[in-house]
C-alpha cells in the first residue's frame, strides 16, 4: 500500500543503499576497517550516538532511567561522557513491560517522527527466565541484518554456498535473522532446518546430504551433536557430507574437537545477543572476535562496580547499538555476559577492537569456597579427556553445615571409575579445587540441558537456595 492510505511497507522506510554505504558488506567492509582511522571512526560513532541520544530522551523508558540517575536532556553532548550514563539490563526492560504490558514504554513507537514505524516483534529465548519482547524498526532490523551478513562473508561464505541453519524460529528472534541476513545481503541458498523439535535431527542430517550444504550455523552444541547423530544413521560426516565451514557461537567450545567431527571444517565465532544483534565477530586470521564498531559501541566494565576495565581484563559487556534510532534505542544495555579486550594490532591491519569472545555469564557465575567458577568452561575442559561424549551440566548444592559443592555431570562414552577419577583430577587441576564428577550414558543428560529444545543448553542447576 502507498503511503497516502496510512500504511508504509516495510521495503518503503529506509534508503536501503544509504544504509549499504554507512555500514558496508564485503570487500568493502573490509577496505573501510583496514583504511578508517581511530579518530574518523570515532567521529562516526559519536554522530550516530547523539542521533540514538536524542532519540531516546522521546522514550519513557530512558526518561526514567536517566532521570532517576540525575540525568538532564542536554547534559550528554557526545560519546567520551558515555560512561556517565546508568546501564540497564534485561531486569529493567522486564520491569518495563511489567508498568505498561505487553510491549513495555521502551520503544518509542508513539513518539516516531514520521507516525506508527514498520516494527518487527520477536521474543529472547528466556534462557535466563521469562521470555523478554524484542522490537526492531525496519532500518534498525536490515542494520542488523547486514552486521551478521558482513560477518558470514568475511568469514568466508561464498556465493554458491548452502547453508543450514539449526537456529529455532517461531516467535524467537535467532533464527528469523539469521535466515533474514543470509538471503537479503548474500547469493547464497538458506535452509532453515530449525532445532531439533522444528525438524528432526536424523531429518537435518539427510536434508544436508541431499542439498549439498556446505556450511552450518547455528550453536556449538548442537551442531556437535548433529556429526553424532550423522554417524549413528551411517552417513559419514567427512565422507558423505560436504560441509566446510560453520559458524556459530562457540564460547569457550573446544573448536578443534567441532572442526575434527566435520572433517576439518573451519570453524568461526560470533557474539551478540538477541536485543542488539551481532557485536563482534571472528575473521579469517582468528585472533580474536571484531567489534563492528561503526554500528556497535562496547564497553568493558567491572562485575561488581560498574566501572570500565582496563584492556586484558575482564568483565561485563555493555553495549550501545549505534545505529537503533527508530525503535528501541538501545544505549548501554549489560548483556552481563563477559569477555576482555585483546591487546596488540590486528593481524589483518583492521582498526576495530578485538575481544576473547563469550567468556561466561557473570549472573551465571557460582563462587565455590573462594572461587568464582563459569559453567560453560567446563565444556573445553570435559573436551580434553577421549571419553567425553559431548555434553554435560553443573549443580551446585549446599550440605546441611553450609559446605558449598559443586558437581560436573557429564555424559561419556565409558562410565568407569577409572575415567571418572581423571575427570576429577583434570577438573581439580584446571579449577584450582576439588569437585564431584557424575557420569551419564551418551543422551542420558538430555532432559536436564534440553540441547535438543533450546537455542542454548542449559549448563548450571542451583540447588543452594
Amino acid at each position: 500500500m502507498s503511503a497516502g492510505d496510512g500504511h508504509r511497507s516495510y521495503f518503503q522506510a529506509a534508503d536501503w543503499n544509504a544504509l549499504a554505504r554507512q555500514h558496508p558488506v564485503g570487500e568493502d567492509f573490509v577496505h573501510m576497517a583496514r583504511t578508517i582511522s581511530r579518530d574518523e571512526l570515532f567521529a562516526r560513532q559519536n554522530a550516530l550516538f547523539l542521533k540514538s541520544v536524542d532519540r531516546a530522551w522521546k522514550t519513557p523508558f530512558y526518561r526514567k532511567l536517566w532521570g532517576d540517575a540525575g540525568v538532564e536532556p542536554g547534559d550528554i553532548t557526545g560519546l567520551e561522557m558515555i560512561s556517565d550514563l546508568p546501564s540497564f539490563d534485561k531486569s529493567d526492560i522486564m520491569d518495563s513491560i511489567a508498568r505498561t504490558p505487553p510491549f513495555g514504554d521502551f520503544d518509542g513507537r508513539d513518539s516516531h517522527p514520521e507516525g506508527k514505524p514498520n516494527v518487527v516483534m520477536h521474543t529472547t529465548s528466556g534462557t535466563t527466565g521469562t521470555p523478554q519482547v524484542l522490537l526492531f524498526g525496519a532500518k534498525s532490523r536490515e542494520v542488523q541484518n547486514m552486521l551478521l551478513a558482513r560477518m558470514y562473508r568475511f568469514q568466508g561464505l561464498k556465493p554458491d554456498d548452502v547453508v543450514h541453519s539449526v537456529y529455532g524460529h517461531g516467535m524467537i528472534n535467532g533464527g528469523h535473522y539469521v535466515r533474514e541476513a543470509v538471503i537479503h545481503w548474500t547469493s547464497a541458498i538458506f535452509m532453515s532446518a530449525g532445532t531439533g523439535v522444528e525438524t528432526r535431527s536424523a531429518r537435518q542430517v539427510e536434508l544436508m546430504r541431499d542439498f549439498g550444504a556446505t556450511v552450518i550455523v547455528g550453536f556449538a552444541d548442537y551442531i556437535k551433536k548433529l556429526a553424532r547423530v550423522a554417524e549413528e544413521q551411517g552417513i559419514d560426516p567427512v565422507k558423505d557430507l560436504k560441509i566446510r565451514m560453520i559458524s556459530g557461537h562457540l564460547g569457550r567450545e573446544d573448536r578443534d574437537a567441532l572442526s575434527k567431527a566435520w572433517g576439518g571444517a573451519e570453524c568461526f565465532d560470533w557474539y551478540g545477543v538477541g536485543d542488539t544483534g551481532l557485536i563482534a565477530g571472528e575473521g579469517p586470521d582468528r585472533s580474536g572476535l571484531y567489534v563492528q564498531e561503526d554500528a556497535q559501541y562496547l564497553e568493558v566494565a567491572d562485575i561488581e562496580t560498574g566501572k570500565p576495565v582496563a584492556d586484558g581484563r575482564q568483565g561485563d559487556m555493555i553495549c550501545t547499538c549505534l545505529y537503533k534510532d527508530d525503535v528501541y534505542p538501545i544505549i548501554r544495555f549489560n548483556t552481563h555476559d563477559v569477555t576482555k579486550v585483546k591487546t596488540g594490532a590486528s593481524p589483518l591491519g583492521l582498526q576495530f577492537k578485538r575481544i576473547e569472545g563469550f567468556l561466561g555469564r557473570s549472573d551465571n557465575m557460582v563462587k565455590i569456597r573462594g572461587i568464582n567458577i563459569f559453567p560453560q568452561a567446563m565444556g573445553p575442559l570435559l573436551e580434553a579427556h577421549p571419553a567425553f561424549a559431548g555434553d554435560f551440566i553443573c549443580k551446585c548444592v549446599r550440605d546441611a553445615d553450609g559446605r558449598d559443592d559443586f558437581i560436573v555431570m557429564a555424559e561419556t562414552k565409558e562410565q568407569s571409575e577409572t575415567v571418572r577419577e581423571a575427570f576429577a583430577a583434570h577438573l581439580k587441576k584446571a579449577l584450582g579445587i576439588e569437585v564431584a564428577v557424575e557420569l551419564a550414558q551418551p543422551g542420558g543428560l538430555a532432559d536436564l540441558t534440553q540441547t535438543e529444545t533450546r537455542q542454548k543448553p542449559i549448563r548450571l542447576i542451583d540447588e543452594r537456595f
